[in-house]
């Protein structure tokens, strides 16, 4: 009996780390789909002769249905008990874009990747509850599930690059599978409704420095899918690099990413949450400016980690203190701060594609260099915990 009593409550003890690593392990697939986008960007560009703005579309087309249902979405998450969104979404995630390779005309791939983003919209606010729900106050175990993001992020081009090289665009149907196989596993792991009701906490919803809050992580988001969508690019025409280094380039920011997501959340629970969002945007300046100014296609390499390091420490901050400002909402929270304000950035792509057909890539860092002020700026009206 004795021993029957400590074990039990170990085992209870765990179970909820190990419901947080299989909603991280589903964040990294379903943003595997979101990170294909920019990742096949330049194949289009290459393979299809489609021009920037037409390529920046595509962009457009993910975050158009990623960003305008997240809010309907995360209302009905908060009322109705919708355990089965997150793997309805993920696969229709993974669906859109892998058939998106697969058919010529601009429309159809337009379109498909439009329903792949509409996915995304389907998972992040059940997921982002779910997640809060198991991680309860802590900034470090939220940090794990955003950190699956940026994983999925970085997967992306790590894993497209090469098949992409070898069978050109309709390399995209290979990456199917992974979506079926995390929607299946998450359907059979879902939580009873005791444990869905476990994590979630009363209190007042402070609309005010959510929509602070909200601002922040869209200057965040544009900056972000400004260097996701254009660093290939100016590794390949600005710093005359082959297609491979500036694969490199952007797996060197993606691990910055998950790297930065992952020290995000420890910081915020030694120093506070709102400290840790204000030191995020300090430091993408000097990292963007680094990665822009510096010559030769190998130097800038440190700088574009740094600058996946410095964007990406207040993602996992963000979706935890946007819960925290609505405690009643918590899917409405993560649809905001994980859907729709991180999908946004997505919309201002075809903005920078013009300024790329202008002035090149190298004028989209320049541009890129000044957008984090503005967080540095909205970071000072945020309220402390």
């Amino acid at each position: 009996m004795t021993q029957t009593s400590v074990r039990a409550p170990a085992a209870r003890a765990t179970s909820p780390w190990r419901r947080m690593w299989l909603w991280a392990a589903a964040h990294a697939v379903d943003d595997l789909y979101q990170g294909l986008v920019p990742a096949c960007v330049p194949y289009f560009v290459l393979d299809r002769h489609y021009g920037y703005v037409a390529a920046s579309g595509l962009t457009l087309a993910a975050a158009l249905g990623s960003s305008i249902p997240q809010p309907f979405i995360g209302l009905a998450v908060d009322r109705f008990r919708l355990g089965w969104l997150a793997a309805a979404g993920v696969a229709l995630a993974g669906l859109g874009l892998g058939l998106s390779g697969l058919v010529e005309p601009y429309a159809a791939v337009w379109t498909l990747v439009l329903l792949s983003g509409l996915g995304v919209a389907m998972f992040h606010p059940a997921a982002g509850k779910g997640a809060r729900e198991t991680a309860g106050d802590s900034a470090a175990a939220m940090s794990v599930f955003a950190a699956g993001g940026s994983v999925g992020f970085f997967l992306a081009p790590v894993l497209a690059t090469p098949a992409l090289i070898a069978m050109g665009v309709g390399a995209t149907a290979l990456f199917i599978p992974p979506a079926l196989l995390i929607a299946f596993v998450l359907l059979r792991k879902r939580p009873s409704a005791r444990t869905a009701t476990a994590g979630t906490r009363a209190g007042t919803d402070r609309w005010a420095p959510f929509l602070v809050l909200t601002g922040i992580e869209i200057v965040r988001s544009v900056t972000f899918f400004g260097v996701l969508t254009f660093i290939e690019l100016f590794w390949i025409r600005h710093l005359h690099a082959a297609r491979g280094l500036a694969g490199g380039a952007l797996a060197s920011f993606l691990v910055g990413g998950v790297a930065g997501t992952l020290l995000g959340g420890r910081l915020a629970d030694r120093i506070g949450l709102v400290r840790t969002v204000q030191i995020g945007g300090l430091l993408a300046i000097p990292a963007l400016a680094g990665l822009r100014l510096l010559p030769g296609p190998y130097l800038p390499l440190l700088f574009a980690l740094l600058a996946g390091i410095a964007i990406n420490i207040p993602f996992a901050v963000l979706v935890k203190l946007g819960q925290d400002y609505l405690p009643n909402r918590p899917g409405t929270a993560a649809g905001v701060t994980l859907g729709l304000a991180v999908s946004v950035g997505g919309l201002a792509a075809p903005v920078l594609g013009v300024a790329a057909e202008t002035y090149g890539p190298q004028g989209v860092f320049t541009i890129l260099c000044l957008v984090p002020i503005a967080a540095v700026g909205l970071g000072l009206f945020l309220r402390r915990e």
